[in-house]
């Protein structure tokens, strides 16, 4: 087949979505089919030859993150020249009705179309006010994808329609064959807890796990927490010091030292307050051999199995997350079944089984289709309505 595959979020700051887009890619041309992704990207910045990149990006705060995404009329023109000279079989976008690249390539795109949701979210006043415009255009999309029952219910709630779910995918054996790294290996004396996220975004907990240190500590004088990924953090910083050097900033890790980490450490630990639709870190960890530790919102209550393959702790609670940390780190042989579980659990998310779930949507989506992937050329007045606007306001 000839696979169009639209990102919304820039390649030049790659987040999950972008890796799992990634993968995909790699995945359906590993089995012979021939894949374009289009996706956000400087000029300058590296990405394979099968991405081609959409230009340069504006920051927009988005669901508790920050979002890197183009949009507008010159954008809208490299979206549909990428449509024409694709001759695609087949359209995969992702968040599709984030407005972006992925709308624009929605609006751009008449044939068979196969949309993935990311998102989980309780309300989106902004999903409101668009889904008059949006809700019709889900007719264009054949074949829906969510990658998690939170993001099925957020697209439910906001737009109606429904999704088959195929979760995000994991490379299981890169992980649980991954070397350990001397300097993160847990002893007895020493056991090691990692933390992985963005630092300077809330949602993603290090306050959480900040305020949690010192009652464990106490408890467990030995234990060191290893901190990685990007961003200042400076309060965390500032208040983590007094503890030495039983807490360690890494900053940011790259693929290698991140499946390293998870199989060298005894604990994993996600303290996310909310915001996500998956747990995609949370299969990593358990992939590599860590005792997997997480707040119990829903996604990561269903990638744990209510706590069959990990421990879970109250959200936002930083005396149930020291409790349960400590209950981990003192009673270590009472792990040992639940890391058996979690290894056999991950395999449901190997991009071996993922792939061939999505390769089903589209065999589902091609048996119906008359036509390849061509311009919609009602597009062209889409586009014209956003040059007219872009003489008030120039989004791109």
């Amino acid at each position: 087949m000839r696979v169009g595959i639209v990102c919304p979020y820039s390649f030049d700051a790659p987040g999950g979505v972008q890796f799992h887009v990634r993968d995909l890619a790699e995945e359906l041309i590993r089995l012979g089919h021939h894949v374009s992704v289009l996706a956000p990207a400087e000029d300058s910045t590296p990405v394979p030859d099968y991405v081609v990149p959409s230009g340069k990006t504006v920051a927009i705060p988005y669901n508790g993150s920050v979002a890197r995404l183009n949009f507008g009329p010159v954008v809208g023109a490299r979206v549909r020249r990428w449509v024409e000279d694709g001759d695609f079989d087949l359209l995969h976008i992702h968040e599709p009705f984030l407005p972006s690249l992925s709308m624009l390539a929605l609006w751009a795109a008449d044939g068979p179309v196969v949309g993935t949701f990311h998102t989980s979210m309780e309300r989106s006043r902004g999903l409101q006010a668009i889904s008059p415009v949006v809700v019709p255009m889900l007719e264009k999309i054949s074949g829906r994808i969510a990658v998690s029952a939170e993001a099925r219910r957020t697209l439910v709630q906001h737009l109606g329609g429904d999704a088959v779910i195929v979760p995000n995918g994991v490379y299981v054996d890169r992980f649980a064959t991954a070397p350990k790294d001397p300097r993160w290996i847990g002893t007895e004396e020493r056991p090691t807890v990692a933390f992985l996220g963005r630092l300077d975004e809330p949602r993603k907990g290090l306050p959480i796990l900040a305020d949690a240190v010192g009652p464990v500590l106490a408890e467990v004088p030995g234990a060191r927490f290893l901190v990685a990924g990007r961003g200042e953090a400076s309060a965390e910083r500032a208040q983590l010091a007094r503890f030495g050097d039983s807490v360690t900033f890494l900053g940011g890790v790259s693929d290698e030292e991140k499946a390293s980490l998870f199989a060298s450490v005894d604990v994993y630990v996600a303290p996310q307050t909310g915001g996500e639709s998956f747990g995609i870190v949370l299969v990593e960890a358990m992939s590599g051999g860590a005792l997997t530790v997480a707040a119990d919102i829903p996604a990561f209550q269903a990638v744990l199995e209510d706590g069959a393959v990990g421990r879970l702790f109250h959200r936002g609670d930083p005396t149930s997350l020291a409790r349960t940390l400590v209950d981990v780190l003192t009673h270590r042989g009472d792990g040992l079944p639940l890391r058996e579980r979690a290894a056999t659990a991950v395999r449901r998310y190997d991009w071996s089984t993922v792939t061939s779930q999505v390769l089903a949507v589209y065999d589902m989506v091609l048996s119906t289709a008359h036509a390849r992937v061509r311009e919609d050329p009602r597009s062209r007045t889409m586009f014209g309505r956003l040059r007219a606007a872009a003489t008030e306001r120039p989004w791109a």
